[in-house]
């Protein structure tokens, strides 16, 4: 039986689930993105205490390890690995995409269409990958530039779920097309608890000092005048 400590700060919604065997047991969630850094060590120490369960008991810790906001991952990684460390145990690294299309797959059952989750990494591009309902890559993560052709083939083939925080500049871009379908998703480290209790069952453990968030871009910051 697996207790995991599943945190997610990927995005401007932060949030700590802890989960028994894939089963969500308590989550909370700080909307604010500038509060990352402060609030998840106390929801770390709330949830544990109001659950009554001490770090000992912990089998492991989950981390949403990207893409996504650069300075929110790094402070979801760096809280992860501080817990680990201080505890003794092992970090999983869970990819955020295939969290949030878990997170949709749960409410929005169809075996035979895809899930595409997509987050805005500025202008027109987006973090974006694609998922079968069993949640197997059909597409990497990857950064993507959309133009009105991007996954033409794709949609020519299957009916597609659109979602996440980049979504809407895509269906802005995208002409009416009968197989693409935008759904409201709202990402929460509840959604990793499937995922990292498999990860867990599978000794996926990431090493502690090596481990760096998957960016998949280079960090960007404008140039002050």
């Amino acid at each position: 039986m697996a207790l995991i400590l599943n945190i997610d700060t990927a995005t401007t919604t932060g949030s700590v689930s802890l989960s028994r065997d894939g089963q969500v047991i308590q989550t909370l969630v700080n909307e604010k993105q500038q509060d990352h850094a402060a609030t998840m060590i106390l929801f770390v120490q709330q949830i544990l205490k109001e659950q009554g369960i001490t770090p000992a008991a912990l089998d492991a810790v989950a981390v949403s390890a990207g893409p996504g906001s650069y300075t929110g991952l790094r402070v979801g990684v760096a809280t992860a690995k501080g817990l680990c460390y201080a505890w003794n145990k092992p970090l999983l690294a869970i990819s955020t995409l295939q969290m949030m299309a878990q997170g949709l797959q749960a409410t929005v059952k169809d075996e035979t269409a895809l899930y595409c989750p997509m987050l805005d990494a500025r202008r027109q591009e987006v973090f974006m990958g694609l998922y079968d309902a069993g949640l197997q890559e059909v597409m990497p993560p990857q950064a993507m530039i959309l133009e009105p052709s991007s996954l033409e083939a794709q949609l020519a083939a299957h009916k597609i779920y659109f979602f996440g925080d980049g979504s809407p500049k895509w269906e802005l871009m995208l002409s009416s097309h009968k197989n693409a379908i935008f759904v409201e998703y709202v990402i929460s480290a509840a959604h990793m608890a499937p995922l990292s209790t498999l990860a867990f069952d599978k000794k996926m453990f990431v090493d502690l000092a090596y481990f760096s968030p998957f960016y998949l871009k280079p960090f960007y910051s404008p140039q002050k005048p």
